[in-house]
């Protein structure tokens, strides 16, 4: 299977080192035209959890997406941020085959948002659970053993996601038959662990002993999931199961999601701290569009959206005051 990675990020990178380590025919597709030069004169190299990988500069074949040829690739996976990939959809689809699969990879979303648009015929529901660093362009640090999940929008099995499963050669990838489900278990997580810790400049189990921190985390948690449950969708355990228990037992259970999670800095502070955009729109957005479509009201999660955004535009700071603010302004 002929397959095609855009972007050349921390994920993207060490998707392409692990499937060119195994054999498989896989190119890449970067920005511009120095940033292929870049990689093509460094190669990849990958360390970390998986082993390590080197692919030696005259193995590796890069270009700008615009630089490939219409129907030259069996899958295209787009490992790019989310507003990336729906941009670049419609572009990388020229490129696929008859017949052949889009595969998104991005956290929320994005997936569903480009099966209503190019349809479910050709794009495969992806979510990543692989954690990754780039050290440097084309130098690239594995740093968890987890595994691509992939599966049919609509549900159930099929033997595309088997055929996709199979070619990913070296990548820990597995099916889910409940893609729905899958995506709210972790948009739970990513709008409450996440969104909330970058609102507060922290880690979550830094604002979560606050007392506002922790309404603020009850509050979008139990909204995201009230808009899981009317669309649908029957999302899937994850650390925890989704649903909270009751009473003095959803102590334990939050304090179960904060010693899993609670440690990290959150990807989307990293964002705001480098100054990139953030993927609020297909997280915490998300929900709220889902929410209105669905008439379930999301005070909480529309208030985070409208924080973050006032964040990147640099009208605010990331501050653990914010979640006070937050929560006075939905009571």
């Amino acid at each position: 299977m002929k397959t095609l990675i855009v972007g050349a990020g921390a994920l993207g990178g060490t998707i392409a080192a692990r499937l060119r380590a195994c054999g498989a025919d896989v190119a890449l597709a970067v920005r511009n035209v120095e940033s292929a030069e870049l990689l093509k004169r460094s190669g990849l190299q990958l360390t970390g959890i998986g082993g390590a990988a080197s692919i030696e500069p005259p193995d590796v074949r890069v270009a700008p997406l615009e630089h490939y040829f219409a129907g030259e690739f069996d899958l295209i996976v787009l490992a790019t941020k989310a507003k990336d990939a729906i941009d670049i959809a419609p572009t990388a689809t020229r490129l696929l085959r008859e017949g052949a699969t889009l595969l998104p990879i991005q956290n929320g979303g994005v997936s569903p948002l480009l099966a209503k648009r190019l349809g479910d015929d050709v794009v495969l529901g992806g979510l990543s659970h692989i954690g990754a660093t780039m050290v440097a362009p084309g130098v690239y640090e594995q740093r968890n053993a987890g595994y691509l999940l992939i599966g049919e929008i609509g549900g159930g099995r099929s033997r595309r996601a088997e055929i996709v499963r199979d070619s990913l050669r070296g990548i820990d990838a597995r099916i889910t038959t409940n893609f729905a489900g899958a995506i709210w278990s972790k948009l739970l997580l990513n709008c409450s662990v996440t969104t909330i810790g970058a609102v507060a400049g922290s880690t979550m189990r830094e604002y979560i002993v606050l007392p506002s921190g922790r309404e603020l985390f009850d509050l979008v948690y139990d909204e995201t999931l009230r808009v899981a449950i009317e669309t649908g969708a029957t999302p899937e355990a994850m650390i925890v199961e989704p649903i909270p228990p009751g009473g003095d037992a959803r102590d334990g259970w939050v304090a179960d999601i904060a010693q899993a999670y609670g440690g990290a800095k959150p990807s989307m502070l990293q964002d705001i701290e480098r100054g990139r955009p953030t993927e609020i729109d297909f997280v915490n957005g998300y929900v709220v569009t889902c929410g209105r479509e669905a008439g379930v009201e999301t005070p909480a999660n529309a208030a985070i959206v409208a924080v973050i955004r006032a964040i990147t535009r640099g009208e605010l700071a990331p501050s653990p005051t914010l979640l006070d603010r937050i929560v006075r302004s939905i009571r």
